[in-house]
């Protein structure tokens, strides 16, 4: 099986789980024909319906799709399928031989265990496999029938019938409406709140305008300017407060001494010449003698 039919086999399968609640071990109903044709053409019946629906499957046959290859015994390799066909699960028609002497169609057979009381719903999920045109061409009309066939030497699934497909987009739009009535209030509540949020964002994400600055005429450089002379005022104010300051500084020590003594005035010391002479240095010591006394 080609990799793209196998793949839209398992979403088809997939459709009709969701859709109409088919499960595995799927359930196939088989008719005499698929079963001759499949070993007309060497094919493994089970092996093939399991690669096409992708799961396990359980074949059926009816009572009066039994009875057609009891009719067909003596034609070559029939008693082999008849043998073959034993294994299947029997699935009852209520078509019994005390009724019906002869066996009904393919078609009356399988539409009545399809859907026995005509109201155009596979109520039991069958699976049909089936070789006979009509009977696939009134199977479309039932919804949710998948439809199986060999064609060829391959086993090939017929897409959905276009009154199932119909059925399945009506459903899932009345999901999806019953889904917006629910949760209308909290979508519009998470609507409101994401625009508030994305407006939030672009705000910070805007950038800033600057504000505008007027401009005017520019002030001179202060290191160019020359600097304002002192009045003459202000430069009289100024000398005497230093000479104020000075004078607190010389009085200070004296505040010190008691109100009668005399200031001590220090001596100077007069520097001594040096000379290379003893005769002149004599003169220079007298008269420093004499001073003292």
């Amino acid at each position: 099986m080609r990799g793209k039919r196998s793949k839209q086999y398992r979403k088809l399968m997939q459709q009709y789980g969701l859709s109409f609640g088919f499960r595995e071990p799927y359930q196939v109903l088989l008719d005499a024909d698929m079963i001759r044709d499949a070993d007309r053409f060497k094919m493994d019946l089970v092996g093939g319906l399991e690669r096409t629906l992708h799961g396990q499957v359980k074949p059926m046959i009816t009572q009066c799709s039994m009875r057609h290859l009891y009719a067909a015994a003596k034609e070559p390799g029939v008693s082999f399928l008849i043998d073959k066909a034993k294994t299947y699960e029997r699935r009852r028609c209520d078509h019994r031989p005390e009724d019906y002497p002869e066996p009904l169609s393919t078609k009356d057979c399988l539409v009545s265990v399809v859907d026995p009381k005509g109201s155009k719903t596979n109520k039991h999920r069958y699976v049909v496999a089936s070789q006979e045109l009509e009977v696939r061409k009134f199977m479309r009309g039932i919804l949710g029938v998948p439809l199986v066939y060999i064609n060829r030497s391959v086993m090939i699934m017929e897409p959905m019938a276009g009154a199932t497909a119909e059925n399945r987009e009506k459903e899932e739009r009345g999901k999806f409406r019953a889904g917006l009535k629910r949760g209308s209030g909290s979508l519009k509540r998470k609507r409101e709140d994401d625009e508030e949020k994305e407006d939030a964002e672009t705000k910070e994400d805007m950038p800033r305008k600057k504000k505008k600055t007027v401009k005017g005429p520019k002030g001179p450089n202060p290191l160019a300017v020359k600097k304002s002379k002192k009045k003459p005022e202000e430069a009289t104010a100024a000398s005497i407060k230093v000479e104020f300051k000075k004078e607190l500084r010389t009085e200070a020590p004296n505040a010190a001494q008691p109100a009668g003594s005399e200031r001590s005035v220090k001596r100077k010391r007069k520097r001594k010449l040096k000379s290379s002479d003893s005769g002149e240095a004599g003169p220079v010591k007298a008269e420093a003698a004499g001073e003292d006394d």
